[in-house]
């Protein structure tokens, strides 16, 4: 249901005020051209506003499209009430395919913002492996890593902590979940908490330290596929400390 959320008011507002607009335009041709003809254009428009928009927005656009559709274009004008059977059909059309179309619009959109972001990470954790390949020492594997982090999951800052485990704080676990553990009891999130969180660094079995993640708190997490690529990322830095040979614990 998250595709629901009204959190685009300029979006919301185009699908409420683009097909008015148009149909406000197709005014002076309405008997020249078809009822058909007239669906069409206003199918285009829902079309554009899911396009650009959420799938609210998409479906505010095919009911207004549909409501001045009727309104402005079929007999009797400026009624929202229709004579004619055919044109009466050509409404009901026009808002099932308006609704139908839109959702596909945006989850062409969605799978387009999909490919990118997963090019993205896929860039992020090769350029991470390359710096380790080329000799790259595990303190420059790090601050990569740390540059790396703070970008992917929109945080205010990060910093890499060595082989100390002081304090409680909520954990990023390898499964990508966002958990804080106080001995029986176990808190899940799913917004940045207050403070710190720890990314924890393991490389050959043993545990080096950890990245001090510094988010905005009360953000919503990031996508599950970007906090995985960080816990990669981790996994990278903490295989080039093993490689090295340096202290760790346990």
């Amino acid at each position: 249901m998250s595709g629901y959320r009204l959190h685009d008011p300029a979006a919301l507002l185009a699908g409420l005020v683009a097909p008015f607009l148009v149909a406000l335009a197709l005014v002076p041709f309405r008997t020249e051209l078809s009822a058909t003809n007239e669906a069409l254009i206003m199918v285009v428009v829902v079309v554009a506003v899911a396009a650009l928009g959420t799938r609210a927005a998409g479906t505010l656009a095919a009911l207004s499209a549909a409501a001045w559709f009727d309104f402005f274009l079929t007999r009797p004008y400026r009624k929202f009430a229709i004579d004619n059977g055919e044109e009466i059909q050509t409404a009901v059309l026009l808002l099932v395919v308006g609704l139908i179309v839109s959702q596909l619009a945006v989850r062409v959109r969605r799978l387009r913002t999909v490919v990118v972001a997963d090019t993205a990470h896929l860039t992020s954790l090769q350029a991470c492996a390359r710096l380790a390949e080329d000799g790259g020492s595990p303190e420059e594997v790090v601050e990569h890593v740390r540059r790396e982090l703070v970008g992917l999951l929109g945080l205010r800052g990060c910093r890499f902590q060595y082989g100390s485990l002081i304090g409680h704080l909520p954990r990023l676990e390898h499964d990508g979940g966002l958990w804080l553990r106080r001995g029986n009891r176990i808190t899940e999130y799913a917004e940045w908490p207050d403070g710190e969180t720890e990314l924890r660094v393991f490389g050959g079995g043993h545990y080096y330290g950890r990245f001090l993640l510094d988010p905005l708190p009360g953000r919503p997490l990031p996508p599950e596929e970007a906090r995985l690529v960080a816990v990669a990322l981790a996994a990278q830095a903490g295989a080039a400390l093993d490689t090295a040979g340096l202290s760790h614990q346990g």
